[in-house]
């Protein structure tokens, strides 16, 4: 068995682990990281950028989102079901973070919304192309490139297997390299930022109640089973709900143009299996709203549907609302990308000439649906009396081919698991911290409640980095007492 000796144990190098890591390294500490897999920056690689409050970005741009005003907003959004003092905390510390982070070399885009309706707190990391996906990659690098410098050893392709106790406190880790070698490190401290369990489907079944690949489709990055919850659950930390980190999905979208999901996307009619109507459908850009609605819907689906006028006016005009991840009006290539759905015989697309049969198609009652249509179609004409859709989203149905897309639950993985408190420390049903056990990141995360709080984008990389550098901090000053 290979042992190590270090003071603290960084588990896992994503965005939290990785910041927490810098920051201990940055205290003074010594520090060993974890990680199972043969590269860093875990799922977080194919994010762009985190949360800030208060940056000077946002006053540049004259922005108005202040700490206050974000505190605010995020209390009343989870109706104080949730630890104020570590939102409080995490929120202050954002513009910091931002410069932290710039500090290492990471560039910024600058702050912005993710849809219409949200705050621009959502800070889009800088590469060497335009904004999109995997901007994040970017700043892991910078992280890791830092933590080389400061000394903190990396065992790759390593992963974590339990935590070491003595009189009830930490006093080391067994983990297992690529080649199947014991190793035990002794430490001080450990650090849990294992990143959730989205790829665990009978932990998410047990925990949530969803069926991943049939009423639930969330990102599941392989190696992300809820190890870290497991040990630190198994080391007296508290348990807290996981849940899912709800963004409704378009299933079978990914392979195809992106025209296709954009026009599903749009505020046009949304109906559930009964043929009703359920939303303002202007909510439809909160993918954390739709994804609550239709996951109270019989079979947890519901159906957004168009006509040719609308699609024709999309592809002569653009579409009504863009988004940061989908930030092209243009949906020219929508003919295209159904009719490759239809080649590889999708179950998630319809195209029907009368609202009739394509009702028949998706399973939707016939009988309903013709009702909402006609009553949609008058309110289209005056005002929506069902649920107040604005009306520059009312749009017609009426001139056929008729096209329509399922919409399910989705999400990017698992969220909370660990209770921790405002200095991350891991701490047991009766509120007392396990000595030397911290956790930041995605297994920490009870800060959203039942809703992921998509209205202060970036939260999710956010809250990894913010909870990573106090983790960091707090077991830093922890062994050097």
């Amino acid at each position: 068995m290979k042992t190590y000796d270090t003071q603290i144990v960084v588990i896992a190098a994503g965005p939290s682990g990785l910041s927490a890591a810098v920051q201990a390294a940055e205290d003074g500490a010594q520090v060993i990281v974890l990680e199972k897999a043969a590269t860093v920056g875990g799922a977080a690689n194919m994010g762009m950028g985190p949360l800030g409050i208060g940056t000077k970005y946002q006053k540049q741009q004259m922005i108005d989102i202040s700490v206050e005003k974000a505190f605010n907003m995020f209390m009343e959004y989870t109706h104080y079901m949730v630890d104020a003092r570590l939102v409080k905390r995490y929120f202050a510390q954002s513009a910091e973070t931002i410069e932290w982070l710039e500090d290492m070399g990471v560039e910024f885009e600058g702050a912005f919304r993710y849809f219409p309706k949200s705050e621009a707190t959502w800070h889009i990391v800088k590469t060497d192309r335009s904004i999109g996906p995997r901007a994040a990659s970017f700043m892991n690098k910078a992280l890791y490139s830092k933590a080389l410098e400061l000394g903190v050893t990396f065992l790759m392709e390593t992963p974590a297997k339990k935590l070491l106790l003595e009189d009830g406190k930490v006093a080391g880790v067994l983990a297992v390299d690529k080649n199947g070698e014991e190793i035990q490190i002794s430490c001080k401290a450990a650090i849990i930022c294992t990143g959730g369990a989205g790829a665990n489907k009978e932990l998410i079944k047990q925990e949530t109640g969803f069926t991943q690949g049939v009423d639930m489709f969330n990102f599941a990055i392989p190696g992300l089973v809820g190890d870290g919850m497991k040990m630190a659950w198994e080391a007296g930390a508290g348990k807290t709900p996981v849940r899912i980190e709800m963004a409704a999905n378009i299933e079978g979208c990914d392979e195809l143009p992106q025209g296709v999901s954009n026009v599903f996307s749009q505020p046009n009619l949304l109906v559930n299996k009964l043929g009703k109507r359920v939303m303002n459908e202007d909510h439809m850009q909160n993918a954390t709203y739709l994804s609550n609605v239709v996951s109270h819907q019989k079979d947890r689906v519901c159906y957004s549907i168009v006509d040719t006028s609308i699609l024709k006016s999309y592809i002569r005009n653009g579409v009504d609302v863009v988004s940061l991840v989908r930030t092209n009006p243009d949906v020219s290539d929508f003919y295209e990308g159904i009719k490759m759905a239809q080649d590889n015989g999708s179950k998630d697309f319809f195209v029907a000439d009368t609202i009739e049969e394509l009702a028949e198609m998706a399973g939707i009652n016939v009988e309903n649906l013709v009702n909402t249509v006609d009553d949609y179609n008058d309110y289209c004409s005056s005002v929506d009396e069902e649920f107040f859709k604005d009306k520059k989203y009312l749009r017609r149905l009426g001139k056929a081919p008729f096209y329509c897309a399922k919409i399910r639950p989705g999400g990017y993985g698992t969220v909370g698991g660990v209770r921790i408190n405002e200095n991350c420390e891991a701490i047991t049903d009766e509120f007392e911290p396990v000595p030397g056990l911290y956790c930041a990141g995605t297994d920490a995360c009870n800060i959203y409640d039942d809703s992921y709080m998509f209205l202060l984008p970036g939260n999710s990389m956010g809250f990894a980095v913010n909870t990573g550098r106090i983790a960091g901090m707090s077991a830093a000053e922890y062994v050097e007492e």
